[in-house]
């Protein structure tokens, strides 16, 4: 039985008093108001640098945030919007494009690193008037369906001859010292980085073996 001098507290009034003491707590810990602001504040703004790349043939001058991706700097700040953005992971490859001469994934590189590169996008390798031979090929072969991933499978496609016939072995290459013949497995594996979630790969393989110039 309790004393008669005992106060009995209801769970309400302790659940009360608790977040009356933590309040208390927070408050005299908290940094004062100007450094709450300033922090979000420096952290939304980010540092900005100038650089120039260029694309396409034509110098382009940008100042932009240093977080800014290369895929973003083409296609937000330059409106070049062939390039796609899939995955932005690096895992699907439609933001593949060209720089200074090897195909890279544009999500995952950021544009200041490029300082004065020379960068092709899909837009720099032909138009609808003058096609590059890989769109006109991909084009009778129907090697797209929906054509989201299509500007990036052109770009790599293009440097994926362009190894070959620099002698870049790839990990299914049998000789490392010898130049690597085109074929097949050479080319679907040199490919592998480019998802066509519409499936038209078989399309693809003919359309890049038709411009290569061998049976695949």
């Amino acid at each position: 039985m309790d004393s008669p001098t005992t106060q009995l507290i209801s769970r309400r009034d302790a659940l009360i008093v608790g977040a009356a003491t933590a309040a208390a707590v927070s408050a005299a810990t908290a940094p004062p108001a100007s450094a709450q602001t300033a922090a979000p504040a420096a952290a939304a703004g980010g540092s900005r640098m100038k650089l120039t790349l260029n694309v396409n043939g034509t110098a382009q001058a940008l100042d932009l945030d240093t977080r800014t991706t290369l895929l973003d700097a083409l296609r937000e700040h330059l409106h070049l919007t062939g390039t796609k953005k899939g995955c932005d992971h690096g895992q699907c490859g439609a933001c593949t494009v060209i720089v200074d001469g090897r195909r890279i994934n544009s999500c995952l590189t950021l544009a200041v690193m490029h300082e004065g590169a020379q960068v092709t996008t899909i837009e720099g390798l032909g138009t609808p008037q003058g096609m590059h031979p890989l769109q006109a090929a991909f084009v009778r072969h129907d090697g797209y369906q929906c054509g989201y991933c299509t500007p990036g499978q052109i770009c790599s496609a293009v440097a994926v001859i362009d190894e070959i016939k620099r002698g870049v072995p790839s990990h299914v290459s049998a000789d490392l010292t010898s130049r690597p013949m085109f074929s097949a497995e050479e080319l679907r594996e040199r490919m592998s980085g480019n998802i066509c979630r519409c499936g038209a790969y078989s399309n693809i393989v003919d359309a890049i073996t038709e411009v290569a110039g061998s049976k695949a």
